[in-house]
């Protein structure tokens, strides 16, 4: 609803403030109403449910069942040899005690991927700005998003700044999406075209927005898709389906057999109870006991194996549904890699400077955490600065001697972006990097069949080219326009691949 209403209707609807946010009693009164901004989790079942669930198979109930006979049995023969009774058990609580512990460590590892929110966020509340823990925020709240931001509720655009928020863990679109505060959508369109909002779990890979919380929590797209798996039970694997069906066929013929040579005993005039104690042994006998240990074992050595290439396996069964899995298609890259782009490879005459031109036209920036250099921004651009300082060069050193002065920010129709950086003798350098194929269309003192026939090769190659060019000017345009600044350029040019996968895109 809120991105088919024009930013002053929000703002009314909200009964919020653009400029100063909300009051400290509005905003105690709004967290009564709204609770925290945190998805909720499933009530936990205690560890002794847990193992008791175990239990809940028909081949289990009958090997229980099987034990307690045997050990009546023996008692009542006066044999007092109970080996067979706890074998069994054994066997039993052996593999429930399997299960417990699988499940537990693949909640801990599931609960390490559930951190979708930010743990503070920028914020404006009494006209003034400031951070709060991300789960105090509550409907009305204006909150300031930068690059390299994770959004920590569902939110409207007021204000943006060449905006562009990736949204994989939503769409599975690995590619920013551009987000501009002044669209209007229309009603009921798919997610990934709505234009106006930005929505919790994603992340800012460009630019900086100003923004007004419109849903928190549980009543966010990503709280709703909580929702969804907390209520919906997990179905029967294949194996599950499998043992119960071979339980109840051996159930089923044990009792017919025991029954058949108990009536067989008694027109013979054997006693009772003796006939009894030979169909009980028979039941026994003929019962797998063993079937569910090395299940168990089996399937534990696949769970082993599939932790050690990074898949985690909640239940034990799901690794058998997931080994007989001969195909598995997929539409959406993001939603299968780490969406994180690596250089592997430059075709220049000068390689350094190459890399110069790439890092310097990019809107990703360098930050040092705790002692640690990381890359934030768009995968593409965080590749090509990433790269140039494995090689030594700092784009924020480079930024010092050559400011970026001006920008012509990237479109889908150019295909292009156009960075401005003023020299030390006064000129000025501009730098263009976008699609090869339209780039070549701009420059000069090339051999154009050449370098298509270069980028054909690679294209083969199932890599992704991405071309840059420079000039340098004595003076700006009156007026920056890529008809202007974008032409007359020299031409460079780089490519790359997503390494998270191992393989070539």
């Amino acid at each position: 609803m809120w991105e088919t209403l024009r930013k002053e209707e929000v703002e009314k609807t909200l009964n919020t403030d653009f400029n100063k946010g909300l009051s400290d009693n509005e905003i105690l009164k709004r967290q009564n109403q709204y609770a925290k901004n945190e998805l909720e989790n499933r009530k936990k079942e205690g560890i002794i449910i847990k193992f008791f669930k175990q239990f809940n198979d028909f081949m289990i109930i009958i090997l229980i069942m099987a034990s307690i006979i045997s050990a009546g049995v023996s008692w009542y023969q006066g044999e007092n040899d109970y080996i067979d009774s706890i074998i069994i058990i054994a066997i039993v609580v052996l593999n429930a005690i399997m299960g417990v512990l699988q499940e537990a460590k693949a909640e801990k590892s599931i609960e390490s991927l559930k951190k979708m929110t930010p743990q503070m966020s920028k914020v404006i509340r009494n006209g003034k700005e400031g951070e709060i823990p991300s789960e105090t925020l509550t409907v009305g709240d204006i909150v300031i998003l930068e690059a390299g931001n994770r959004v920590p509720a569902d939110c409207r655009i007021i204000e943006s700044f060449h905006l562009k928020v990736e949204e994989s863990s939503l769409t599975g679109e690995t590619e920013g999406v551009e987000k501009d505060g002044t669209a209007i959508c229309k009603k009921g369109i798919p997610l990934g075209d709505i234009v106006n909002m930005v929505f919790m779990g994603s992340t800012v890979v460009n630019g900086h927005a100003k923004v007004v919380v419109t849903e928190i929590g549980m009543h966010t797209k990503v709280g709703k898709i909580a929702n969804m798996i907390m209520e919906n039970e997990s179905p029967e694997t294949p194996i599950q389906k499998k043992l119960n069906q071979v339980g109840k066929i051996l159930g089923v013929i044990c009792l017919i057999i025991c029954l058949v040579i108990f009536v067989i005993g008694i027109i013979k005039k054997i006693p009772p109870m003796e006939m009894f104690m030979t169909s009980v042994g028979l039941a026994v006998a003929a019962i797998p006991e063993g079937l569910p240990a090395i299940v168990t074992i089996m399937l534990s050595i696949g769970v082993t194996k599939m932790a050690k290439r990074n898949s985690i396996i909640r239940k034990l069964p799901a690794v058998e549904t997931l080994g007989s899995s001969n195909v598995i298609c997929s539409d959406k890259t993001g939603t299968l890699t780490q969406n994180r782009m690596k250089v592997v490879e430059i075709k220049s005459e000068n390689p350094n400077f190459a890399m110069e031109l790439a890092t310097m036209c990019t809107d990703s920036k360098i930050e040092n955490n705790n002692g640690k250099v990381e890359v934030v921004g768009e995968p593409t651009e965080m590749a090509l600065v990433e790269v140039a300082y494995k090689n030594k060069l700092d784009k924020r050193k480079l930024y010092e001697s050559m400011p970026r002065v001006n920008e012509i920010p990237f479109d889908s129709t150019r295909k292009l972006m156009t960075t401005v950086h003023k020299l030390e003798n006064g000129k000025y350098r501009v730098i263009t990097k976008g699609a090869p194929d339209v780039l070549l269309n701009r420059c000069i003192g090339l051999n154009k069949e050449m370098i298509l026939r270069e980028n054909e090769q690679m294209a083969n190659k199932a890599l992704r080219v991405i071309a840059v060019a420079y000039k340098e000017i004595e003076q700006l345009p009156s007026k920056l326009e890529s008809s202007i600044i974008e032409n007359n350029l020299y031409f460079a040019r780089i490519n790359r691949y997503d390494r998270s996968t191992k393989r070539r895109c």
